[in-house]
This record gives structure tokens, C-alpha cells and sequence, in this order.
């Protein structure tokens, strides 16, 4: 008898299709994508760890250098390339949904939006601001609903829309893989 644990089920039906964790800045996805990654036994990618590690910067640092445009220029590549693997867990930045050619590779997965709600978002942004480049300005608040109002339809894309509250991620990871298990048994939903 083997000492390894089986598989999820899910990971049969998902035939190596990645799933892409979207939402706005501090909607949980990174904190949520490795242990959802954990339970299905697929592999993890954070979307901006890996543009930070190409780009030999942080990303306050790529945006200052070369504005929001630069920055997105690298997440398609980023993206592009991470859209030739399978079976991965993709956590994305807030902002990956603004390209149209983004949805082309979203779309080859499963796109998960993760919704904190606008309330909570600015609680938890209100503590870490200072790391969100498109909050510098004179009024973080303001910049960050105008982002939300405008970001919100294309959220709206995902193929799983989840409403997450103060949950700790492993029950969000089991709320996700419920779903995911219903969506995937009944496709018409």
C-alpha cells in the first residue's frame, strides 16, 4: 500500500486545463493559489513574482520606469508563455483582464474570479497601499474605485464568479473546488 495521497477527483476532470485566479489588488488570489494548487496536485505561478524575477525589479520599481503600459506589455508575455503549460494554478495581477489578447489564453483554462466585494478591498488595501502602484496618488480611494467600476465587467468574463469574504484560504480553496466540481459536472450551469 502506498503511503501517497490519491489525487483529487477534479484533477481527472480537468483534463491539465489551467486555472486562472483574477480579481482586484488584495482579492486574495495569491494567498489562495498555492493551496489550491496543494489539493489538486498542480503546479503554482504567481504571474507577477514571475515578471518581477524576469524583470530583475520589483514592480513599484517597473512601473515608475516604465509606466502601467510597459508593465502590461510584460504580463501578456509573461501570460502567453505561462499559456503553453498545463495543469497549473495561475494567480494573475488585478489588472491582466484590461488586454483583450489576455482573454485568448484565459480563456484556453478556467477563469476564477475571486470577489472580496468593493468594502472589503479598500479595508485591506487601506493596509497595504503603499506596495499598489496604481494607488499613488493624492487619493488612493478614489483611483481605486474608478479601477473597480471599470474592472468589474471584465471580471465578470470568468467562467466562476466567487463572492469571498474573511474566509482563510483553505476554505476559499474548498468553496472553489465545490464549485469547480459543480461547474464541471453541469458545463450549461
Amino acid at each position: 500500500m502506498s503511503d501517497t495521497p490519491s489525487p483529487h477527483p477534479l484533477k481527472q476532470r480537468l483534463g491539465g486545463r489551467n486555472l486562472y485566479l483574477v480579481g482586484m489588488m488584495a482579492s486574495g488570489k495569491s494567498i489562495t493559489g498555492r493551496p489550491l494548487a496543494q489539493q489538486i496536485s498542480y503546479g503554482y505561478i504567481d504571474t507577477d513574482a514571475v515578471i518581477e524575477q524576469l524583470a530583475g525589479r520589483a514592480i513599484p520599481q517597473i512601473f515608475s520606469e516604465e509606466g502601467e503600459e510597459g508593465f502590461r506589455a510584460m504580463e501578456s508575455q509573461v501570460l502567453n508563455a505561462i499559456g503553453q503549460r498545463h495543469s497549473l494554478v495561475v494567480s494573475t495581477g488585478g489588472g491582466i483582464v484590461t488586454k483583450p489578447e489576455n482573454w485568448g489564453v484565459l480563456h484556453q483554462g478556467i477563469v476564477i474570479w475571486l470577489d472580496p466585494g468593493e468594502k472589503r478591498l479598500l479595508k485591506r488595501l487601506q493596509a497595504d497601499s503603499g506596495n499598489r502602484p496604481l494607488l499613488q496618488t493624492t487619493d488612493p480611494e478614489a483611483a481605486f474605485k474608478n479601477l473597480f467600476t471599470k474592472r468589474q465587467p471584465l471580471y465578470a468574463e470568468a467562467d466562476l464568479h466567487l463572492e469571498v469574504g474573511d474566509e482563510d484560504p483553505n476554505q476559499v480553496v474548498l468553496n472553489i473546488l465545490e464549485t469547480l466540481t459543480n461547474l464541471l459536472k453541469n458545463p450549461q450551469g
